[in-house]
């Protein structure tokens, strides 16, 4: 197969707000609303990545600025606590920032930030240096991806690789975001790998399949011979 999965840099940010390490509380709210983001890198030197304030890294300063916490809570909650009385970027951030290359399938992407629970990842380069940021809307473009754009890219990369012609012959119909596979294939036992590739097809939301096996020259179809795999059958890979 020779496609390439959509990667980092085809939807990442280019143009990024970023602060220095000595940046001022007051710096880093105003500039996160002058951006509409909910995180900031943190640079140095040649825009070098050394951190990320977030939302979640400024509000301890407002939770705890009229409270006086048990013992328990601070305990429990000493990181917090000194960020509530953080004034700079150097003292707020997360530090070592967790960032995504440019090469970086969405995939890569998607899973890092799930895993973080975070909403966007500053993209680096092999030295660390700034070069986009890539958040949960962009990961989620691949969405608008086009039907015939997807239904083309399963053709060549999931049909033709698995079901080539003339032995097999199958239909790709794509609605929605949704791939339907249709007609007659040399073997159905491909059918779990045909599920398990169109479904990493960007874009694809969802695989179902109409196919039935060839019967060998002369003999008649054999029965049952036709399966569908839809939406939560059991051939999903």
């Amino acid at each position: 197969m020779h496609g390439t999965p959509h990667i980092v840099s085809d939807v990442m940010t280019h143009t990024v707000a970023a602060v220095g390490r000595r940046a001022r509380f007051k710096e880093i709210v105003r500039l996160m609303q002058d951006w509409k983001v909910s995180a900031l890198p943190v640079l140095e030197g040649e825009n070098r990545v050394v951190g990320v304030v977030s939302e979640a890294d400024l509000l301890p300063k407002e939770e705890f600025r009229d409270s006086d916490p048990d013992r328990y809570t601070r305990l429990r909650r000493l990181n917090d606590l000194v960020k509530a009385g953080a004034i700079t970027a150097e003292e707020l951030m997360t530090s070592p920032a967790l960032t995504v290359h440019a090469d970086a399938t969405l995939a890569e992407a998607a899973r890092v930030m799930a895993r973080a629970g975070v909403k966007r990842l500053p993209v680096v380069d092999e030295l660390g240096m700034l070069e986009g940021i890539v958040s949960r809307a962009d990961l989620l473009k691949v969405f608008l991806r086009g039907d015939e754009e997807i239904a083309e890219e399963v053709r060549r990369e999931v049909v033709s690789y698995l079901f080539p012609a003339p032995a097999s012959a199958v239909r790709v119909a794509v609605h929605d975001g949704v791939v339907k596979l249709t007609g007659r294939v040399r073997d159905t036992s491909l059918v779990p790998v045909a599920a398990r590739l169109a479904r990493a097809v960007e874009g694809v939301v969802d695989v179902s399949f109409d196919l039935a096996e060839h019967a060998p020259s002369g003999a008649p179809t054999p029965p049952n011979s036709a399966r569908t795999e839809r939406p939560g059958d059991s051939a999903r890979a």
